[in-house]
């Protein structure tokens, strides 16, 4: 084999360890942004977080710009998608509470810090054991009932037969199924009533049996629980009114009844999180013209840490190399930190620009937009204005909204025109609130009656906005 010596040319693209964290920060929700924050915080003592309450006259603000210099988070014009220089100033960028915090002032005694928990609800088998310790049972009947207890599902439903529950219980308990029937009656007596149902139509005749003998139509309501449920929920009012022997007046005061029940009583007792939200940029309406500005109670604020700044600049000797690598990271991250919130607020005002009907009148307002528009605007990538309007949210005056939403497809108009799908879900919503609900229209009739305002749609395009808004077909909003 002869070896021999080929000078090829070619191009490849190389991400920089700064490029990368460029790209990384801008994808990231204002949350996990925080969340990153706090980890390099605690990797990097040259990079500090200033305390909301910071004093601006105090001497840490009197250090040279070139290590601990401080500059506001204002938004530039020539945001660039890579970092910038690679020896970028600290600057400050706020970070406050979120909207559902209250601020605390730095005058605040330290007790207000140990403010009144907030009560935590009762989960569904405590509440259901306090009660069980209460009755007068043996306490071999109270550990049957509370082997149904921890059986439930967070909704108060059995999922499981008795007999699969008698399986699973060792056989020297001499445990049968009369047994675990009576514990399941002791169950069903307790609070929220319904509790310890195999099913739907066993939950909503727990409800209606506790019901006083003179409730209008109890029995009624039980027959149709009982037996015809199914044609209730396929509004099969004809076959239910012959069945009860009753006219439409009755069937009224029945469906009410029903409907009145709660279909899942252990829900109250769930402990679902509640996700807080924090808009990254908030629009207002200033001298006629809408604004979008940065929220700085969104904004963490950065900068290098002036002590060990101000021992690097005494020592530049190799012990300090370490050091030195650190002050780097601390300078990238706050440049790239301040380069993510610009390009979030140029992309926003370039959406706010595009949608000021939106704002002005509100969905049925929504015009067409796509990311390639936004991104040639702005002389972006594509993918840089998808990853800023993800988990990324704006507020405005009539609430606040997720980037991403503001972008749709279109569809198209007799007049050659285009209508936001956006647009569209607006107007069938308003059509379905509208109609008649003894007679509700159609996927057809909708489709009719949007042709006639000019936007073509077919009607499986109007089923497919219709089920994605959890509107139900035409047959399950008919009324009497």
């Amino acid at each position: 084999m002869k070896h021999s010596l080929q000078l090829r040319l070619s191009q490849h693209l190389t991400l920089t360890p700064q490029l990368q964290q460029s790209i990384r920060l801008l994808q990231l929700s204002t949350l996990e942004l925080n969340q990153e924050i706090e980890r390099l915080l605690q990797d990097n003592p040259l990079l500090e977080r200033i305390d909301g309450g910071s004093d601006p006259s105090s001497p840490q603000r009197e250090t040279p710009q070139s290590e601990n210099a401080e500059i506001p988070a204002t938004a530039g014009e020539n945001s660039t998608e890579s970092a910038a220089s690679d020896e970028p100033a600290a600057f400050d960028i706020e970070d406050g509470p979120t909207y559902s915090s209250a601020s605390k002032n730095d005058n605040d005694n330290d007790d207000d810090d140990y403010g009144p928990l907030a009560e935590q609800p009762a989960s569904l088998s405590a509440h259901l054991a306090g009660q069980l310790s209460l009755l007068h049972l043996s306490e071999r009947d109270k550990r049957l009932v509370s082997l149904l207890i921890d059986s439930l599902n967070d909704d108060g439903y059995l999922p499981q037969t008795l007999e699969e529950i008698g399986e699973m219980l060792p056989p020297e308990l001499d445990v049968d199924h009369d047994d675990l029937s009576i514990a399941l009656q002791h169950l069903q007596h307790l609070e929220p009533i319904g509790v310890g149902a195999r099913n739907l139509a066993e939950c909503l005749a727990l409800q209606l049996a506790a019901m006083p003998d003179d409730t209008p139509q109890r029995d009624a309501a039980l027959e149709i629980v009982n037996h015809h449920l199914d044609a209730l929920a396929a509004r099969d009012f004809a076959r239910l009114k012959r069945t009860l022997k009753c006219d439409d007046a009755c069937l009224r005061i029945v469906q009410k009844l029903i409907t009145s029940l709660n279909p899942r009583p252990g829900r109250d007792f769930s402990s679902e999180e509640t996700r807080f939200v924090i808009a990254d940029v908030i629009v207002r309406k200033t001298k006629g013209v809408w604004i979008a500005a940065l929220n700085p109670d969104a904004m963490p604020r950065l900068r290098v840490n002036r002590m060990y700044a101000d021992i690097l600049q005494r020592n530049r000797g190799g012990s300090a190399q370490q050091l030195n690598s650190q002050l780097q990271e601390a300078k990238w991250l706050i440049k790239n930190v301040q380069q993510r919130f610009e390009t979030i607020l140029r992309v926003s005002q370039a959406i706010v620009d595009r949608q000021r009907n939106f704002l002005e009148h509100g969905e049925v307002a929504m015009r067409p937009l796509v990311l390639r528009e936004i991104a040639e605007t702005l002389s972006l990538h594509e993918s840089t204005v998808s990853r800023v309007t993800t988990q990324k949210f704006m507020h405005t005056p009539r609430g606040i909204f997720e980037l991403k939403y503001f972008f749709g497809s279109h569809v198209a108009t007799e007049a050659g025109g285009a209508a936001s799908s956006t647009a569209i879900r607006a107007l069938i919503k308003q059509l379905v609130g509208a109609e008649n609900t003894k007679s509700p229209l159609s996927d057809g009739q909708i489709s009719e009656l949007l042709g006639q305002q000019g936007i073509v749609v077919a009607r499986r395009t109007i089923a497919k906005y219709r089920e994605s808004m959890q509107i139900l077909p035409v047959n399950l909003r008919k009324t009497l």
